[in-house]
């Protein structure tokens, strides 16, 4: 069913919570100005004429960590479903605090290289290696699910545990796989969740990751409203050909159409 209200795109230019080098920032615009490009076309690989079911929001101007909440409540007042365009992956934590205030129950479907389940890194709770240890702790989701995690630690192992994370780690990922999910769900893709060979503008590459039509497939196979999605930690510093940015721009158009007939 399609909805009745365009998806919201928003930009948020924001980095500062990252651990090693900036330049995530400057993703959200390199993103939908490939969109837009003419070397593309806008349509889905379920037929839908993308242009036609989202709006484009804008780059938010954030001048503290705090505003990006406030920003993407400001974008759900008027738009039902958003995708949130990094950015650092610091980025998830308000903008999840900004849908708990919307949506009653859901579930986050989250796609990475790392868990970001640290309690603490390099003395700040809000880093983009937190965000997750953040809406646990604040029982802002009853459950969370992370899809081609290459890099766990004991103190993640731990943060597992303690917050009944349910993981599937690379080693152990089956292509085939169809998660079921009873609540709507929120999706959050970090760019270093695809093996670099297909998306190596990150800071953090880690060798061994998920394919692209991996992602895309879990995406199309969801048999839940998708209410929300972010796409973080694209950096252009680090692009080859432009490859990660059409990556990029390929998950907008996949999940705009899911987000948009439910």
């Amino acid at each position: 069913m399609k909805s009745s209200k365009p998806v919201g795109i928003m930009g948020i230019p924001y980095d500062e919570k990252s651990s090693f080098q900036k330049g995530a920032s400057q993703g959200a615009h390199l993103i939908m100005q490939t969109i837009k490009s003419e070397a593309n076309n806008s349509f889905s690989e379920n037929g839908s004429n993308t242009f036609d079911h989202f709006e484009d929001l804008g780059q938010c101007s954030i001048s503290d960590y705090w505003d990006i909440e406030k920003a993407v409540l400001a974008g759900l007042n008027t738009h039902p479903k958003l995708l949130i365009l990094g950015g650092d992956h610091s980025v998830t934590y308000p903008t999840i605090r900004a849908y708990r205030k919307k949506e009653h129950q859901f579930d986050i479907l989250h796609f990475d290289a790392h868990s970001d389940l640290y309690d603490s890194f390099m003395g700040d709770p809000y880093s983009h290696a937190c965000p997750f240890a953040r809406i646990m702790e604040e029982g802002l989701t009853r459950r969370l699910v992370q899809v081609g995690i290459r890099t766990q630690t004991d103190h993640l192992r731990d943060q597992v545990q303690r917050y009944g994370v349910e993981v599937i780690e690379m080693k152990d990922f089956d292509r085939n796989t169809v998660i079921l999910f009873n609540n709507p769900v929120y999706i959050s893709i970090d760019m270093d969740g695809f093996d670099p060979a297909f998306a190596p503008g990150v800071v953090h590459q880690e060798a061994g990751g998920l394919s692209s039509r991996d992602v895309i497939h879990m995406i199309q196979t969801l048999e839940v409203p998708v209410i929300g999605a972010d796409i973080v930690e694209f950096n252009p510093i680090h692009d080859v050909s432009n490859t990660t940015a059409v990556l990029c721009a390929k998950l907008v158009k996949e999940l705009v159409s899911k987000m948009s007939y439910q």
